[in-house]
């Protein structure tokens, strides 16, 4: 189906209304089941009066949050377009070919996989295509910002594979040397970049020139700055990497779900059965790691996809850089250690042990307590369980959705600072914040969600 045409409502039966069927849906909820409708009205109170800082996710938008809540999740279609085991799939196919195209247009691919329920599940395919189960890969350490399936040792990619860890240099950076020797040394079948929580551009040449060096596939992972990579604001490893991942819900604004796009090496024969790299990703996600598809899932993707084609989320990705370097600059001049020194993305790392005496799991939950959400994190030689922690990791892709300018950043920065220096500890976890500090926060925080509200969700005001 094109861009332009347009498939008729009904097959010439009973018509139909979208907003009728979102208002029965509401009237149905708080009929028949009010206590759970109170408790998703109060989530979302919550999120409009809170300032959500979280790197690891964002605000979906109010139209990719419509598609989701359809009917399309109705239907079963195992199989992909033109070649599905089921029947009742006409638009479905069409649905998904245009979740495709747009995946294609908006990161200059040429082949991309629309179906992973996560990133996580995308990195499970990839790996398993190319790596037999022991084989060896190549994955940023944890504590230095990798993700789970990069190699973590509690995740399937640490323990159904022989998983090998680098690490960052003494400036908090990808130390590529080492990487390179570590790659000589253990001959992995598949390195992979890509972090969950490292502020700094990725030289993604540097780590396919080692790739074939050793004879190693390689996985680019931009689940953080696929937003940024679509903005021009990160190179776009697609034509440099074998494989690339993406989630959908960070920065592409969009419902939870995954991508595995391919560039120029899609064509590429397959290591194992016949055809492409490619066609070994389709078989490995469905019907090996995957059934079928989450169809709501991928018509919600395909409009977030619409919305990052569009020249406003070129001037998005923009702000999104300006506001964490904006961010990281007023930490620093307020005392706080941010790691590598500032950023090139959206995420601003503060080791808060070091900074203001406070664990990483208090630092979270005491700004929680005043409507900042942040997430505790491990940092490099961190001496902390996961649990506790040394730091805490910053995000500005929400901060974007309400608007805010560079300028807010020193407000939000002296936020922050203020209510890590005005907690007392008391051990590790346990802390104590006086009442009215607290309310003073809570009220500064209100003042500022209500000045800049989330765009495009509707609030009341009495």
């Amino acid at each position: 189906m094109s861009e332009a045409s347009t498939p008729p409502a009904s097959g010439g039966g009973a018509r139909v209304s979208l907003e009728d069927f979102a208002l029965r849906g509401v009237e149905l909820l708080k009929r028949e089941d009010p206590v759970l409708a109170q408790l998703i009205e109060a989530e979302y109170a919550r999120q409009v009066n809170s300032l959500a800082m979280v790197a690891s996710c964002s605000t979906a938008h109010p139209s990719v949050l419509a598609c989701e809540g359809t009917f399309t999740s109705n239907v079963t279609a195992e199989g992909y377009p033109g070649h599905r085991h089921h029947a009742g799939c006409k638009y479905v196919d069409q649905f998904e070919q245009l979740a495709i195209d747009r995946a294609k247009q908006a990161f200059g691919a040429s082949f991309a996989n629309v179906q992973p329920h996560s990133a996580s599940t995308a990195n499970q395919i990839v790996t398993s295509g190319v790596l037999k189960p022991g084989g060896t890969l190549l994955g940023l350490e944890l504590d230095s910002g990798g993700h789970l399936s990069h190699g973590s040792k509690v995740n399937i990619s640490g323990k159904f594979y022989n998983a090998v860890g680098y690490g960052l240099d003494a400036e908090g950076r990808i130390d590529y040397e080492r990487m390179a020797d570590l790659a000589r040394e253990h001959k992995p079948g598949l390195i992979i970049c890509g972090t969950t929580a490292y502020p700094r551009t990725i030289d993604w040449q540097r780590f396919r020139d080692v790739a074939d060096e050793v004879g190693a596939y390689l996985l680019a992972d931009i689940t953080h700055i696929a937003g940024l990579v679509i903005a021009g604001e990160q190179p776009n490893p697609i034509d440099i990497a074998h494989f690339t991942v993406t989630c959908t819900h960070k920065q592409l604004y969009g419902p939870r779900g995954g991508l595995i796009l391919m560039g120029k090496d899609a064509d590429l024969p397959a290591p194992v059965g016949k055809g492409p790299l490619s066609g070994l990703m389709q078989r490995r996600l469905f019907p090996f790691t995957q059934g079928a598809p989450l169809v709501n899932m991928i018509v919600a993707k395909a409009r977030a996809l619409d919305r990052a084609c569009k020249p406003e989320f070129k001037r998005q990705g923009q702000l999104i850089v300006k506001l964490a370097q904006a961010l990281a600059t007023a930490l620093l001049e307020r005392g706080a250690r941010v790691l590598s020194g500032g950023t090139d993305n959206h995420i601003v790392l503060v080791n808060v042990l070091e900074s203001f005496g406070v664990s990483g799991v208090a630092a979270e939950k005491a700004l929680e307590e005043c409507n900042i959400i942040v997430n505790k994190n491990r940092i490099a030689g961190d001496t902390k369980p996961v649990s506790i922690s040394s730091g805490i990791r910053i995000g500005t892709n929400s901060l974007v959705v309400r608007n805010a300018a560079p300028e807010d950043m020193a407000w939000c920065a002296d936020l922050i600072v203020r209510v890590l220096s005005s907690i007392e500890m008391q051990g590790e976890r346990e802390y104590v914040l006086a009442p009215e500090q607290r309310a003073a926060f809570q009220a500064e925080v209100a003042a500022f969600c209500v000045a800049h509200p989330l765009a495009d969700y509707p609030i009341k005001t009495d």
